[in-house]
């Protein structure tokens, strides 16, 4: 076998640094999420079974917030803005989304917490974010989460002094579930006649 020599030789391994570089960055948004919710890096939070048996006699103060993009029609907010807990137990809030519009509409809705320092120490063990949500027209919901903060935080080098963490959520809209836009489809054709 005869090997690549001179410029033939450069362009192969040119060719190769880019099909690499190309991989590797197609690989790096799935990495970078998985690497976020495994660490808690960026204030991601964690996903749990369940909560933990080990409840601190130390008190947390969790922060709600809530916001909507830009494009988004519904309304969202916390049903109340902080509640106090002990470390390791397992708390239920509620966030309060409307729809005031005479559409359907279908958001799903990206979270974190801060400071960053707790986003691997906040569990949350159930939430309305885990799935799509949709909303029919004037339709107004409570969403849960339940959610505990690991005793782990009390061991930790920077979030053992955090007192308060604030959970955010903003909802986007997203295309209507197929069940969902046929339905829309079929009463937009009938408000026509």
């Amino acid at each position: 076998m005869k090997r690549l020599q001179g410029p033939g030789r450069t362009v192969a391994q040119l060719v190769g640094v880019v099909v690499v570089m190309g991989a590797l960055s197609w690989a790096s948004v799935p990495f970078y999420d998985w690497f976020c919710r495994v660490t808690g890096f960026g204030g991601t939070p964690g996903r749990a079974a369940e909560g933990v048996d080990q409840i601190l006699d130390r008190e947390i103060t969790v922060r709600f917030d809530a916001s909507v993009d830009s494009t988004m029609a519904w309304q969202f907010k916390p049903v109340e803005n902080k509640m106090k807990l002990r470390i390791g137990e397992t708390a239920l809030a509620f966030y309060e989304a409307y729809n005031p519009t005479d559409r359907p509409i279908a958001g799903s809705a990206s979270y974190n917490v801060a400071p960053y320092a707790a986003g691997g120490f906040f569990n949350k063990i159930q939430c309305f974010c885990f799935e799509e949500q949709v909303l029919q027209p004037g339709e107004r919901v409570q969403m849960p989460v339940t959610f505990f903060v690991d005793p782990e935080i009390v061991d930790d080098r920077d979030a053992k002094y955090v007192h308060t963490i604030t959970l955010s959520y903003t909802f986007y809209e997203i295309d209507l579930p197929e069940g969902y836009a046929a339905l829309d489809a079929q009463s937009n054709d009938t408000n026509l006649n």
